[in-house]
């Protein structure tokens, strides 16, 4: 795998991970979080970070409009784990629980969070061809940063 190729694909972990993790609750746990502060959170620090590339407003309204696709589709696959963890402790909670449909669930929600990565990939693709290469040299050097923090 390239170099390249890692970075994307750690942007996109990174991402799908920002989106789906803003929903769980508030800081330290408190409770759930509003979706709309949540997206409008994401919106600033996208701005920001499109301000430093000096993002032209068409470069900054096709990326918005990839993360507003993509906040979409992670608010749905939250709502659907939602439902999928009630599901799960309703078989636990039963005196039978059917393993058919437990592994079935199972493998919706794998198949659900697969379908939701792909989409994260395609959307830092896309990115890819909306940056010019400079832009990409520092979103590279900013993610090599944050990796190396981490």
């Amino acid at each position: 795998m390239t170099t390249k190729n890692k970075i994307l694909l750690a942007g996109s972990a990174v991402l799908a991970f920002v989106l789906l993790s803003g929903f769980r609750g508030g800081h330290f746990g408190g409770g759930p979080r509003d979706p709309e502060r949540v997206k409008q959170m994401i919106t600033w620090k996208l701005d920001d970070k499109l301000e430093d590339l000096k993002a032209t407003d068409a470069q900054k309204q096709a990326i918005h409009g990839l993360k507003d696709s993509l906040f979409e589709d992670g608010k749905r696959l939250f709502e659907q784990q939602k439902d999928a963890r009630a599901q799960m402790m309703s078989q636990w909670e039963s005196p039978n629980p059917d393993s058919n449909a437990v592994h079935a669930l199972v493998d919706a929600r794998v198949d659900a969070f697969r379908a939701f990565a792909h989409k994260v990939a395609d959307a830092a693709l896309q990115a890819h061809r909306i940056l010019t290469p400079e832009q990409r040299q520092q979103v590279t050097a900013g993610v090599r940063e944050h990796m190396n923090a981490h």
